[in-house]
């Protein structure tokens, strides 16, 4: 059981993943939720931390639109915990959908590194290599495709038409950027981007990098206490038929 979840059975505030507050948390009474986080730290991707909240953007964001058309993506996975997660959450068997998982899965390649970046302690490698772990971990979930390079390169192996989740967690600007660039016309109406890193400080380059992605495409992303933001494609005006 979770320091969390007790604080909240008893009362108290929650205070995990650099997020303290005493108002309503109930998610994490949710049965289900429950069991996603625990195949989800199972992973290892946490360590002894506690994400939980971390974590429930993630699913909330994929069970919004989980009746959407077009796929799951996720760039920047390491061991997997939130895809897992995400795709117990969602019943990602029971839909009609691929879930496509990008990363290196072993660090951050030094070439994508700008020099800001690195005078603020984001630096290569930085992570085990995972990749036959996380396709065990997958092994039993249909629909998932673990893609293993370097983002942007491997960008073009994503075959789906439509997307409509987006998890974008590369913790540098450059590979990010590019992969926002490359889905957003894919990305289906009202489908969501969930950026990992965007309130970080040390993430600041990010930050900066996807206010402006942002602006050009007339949409703000929503900054979340957990570090998080969101991105939500605005909804097509329905057209209007002949006068």
């Amino acid at each position: 059981m979770s320091v969390a979840y007790m604080l909240y059975r008893a009362g108290g505030a929650y205070f995990q993943d650099g997020l303290v507050t005493v108002h309503n948390s109930d998610f994490c009474k949710d049965p289900k939720f429950h069991e996603a986080y625990a195949l989800g730290k199972a992973t290892g991707s946490w360590g002894r931390q506690d994400v939980e909240w971390h974590a429930y953007v993630c699913c909330w964001a994929a069970w919004s639109v989980r009746e959407k058309d077009g796929d799951f993506v996720e760039c920047g996975v390491n061991r997997g915990g939130l895809s897992r997660a995400v795709s117990h959450y969602v019943d990602f068997a029971s839909l009609s959908k691929r879930f496509w998982l990008l990363d290196t899965y072993e660090g951050l390649p030094e070439h994508l590194i700008s020099e800001d970046e690195r005078r603020r302690g984001i630096l290569p490698g930085g992570y085990d290599a995972c990749y036959d772990q996380v396709v065990e971990t997958f092994r039993s979930v249909p629909g998932v495709q673990i893609i293993k390079g370097v983002v942007p390169d491997t960008l073009t192996q994503v075959k789906a038409e439509k997307i409509c989740y987006l998890s974008i967690d590369m913790n540098n600007a450059a590979p990010e950027i590019a992969a926002a660039e490359y889905f957003w016309d894919r990305l289906v109406s009202g489908g969501i981007i969930v950026l990992d890193d965007y309130g970080w400080a040390k993430q600041i380059n990010q930050k900066i990098a996807f206010d402006k992605f942002a602006a050009t495409r007339g949409v703000r992303p929503l900054s979340l206490p957990t570090g998080q933001a969101l991105i939500i494609k605005p909804q097509r005006a329905a057209k209007s038929g002949p006068t």
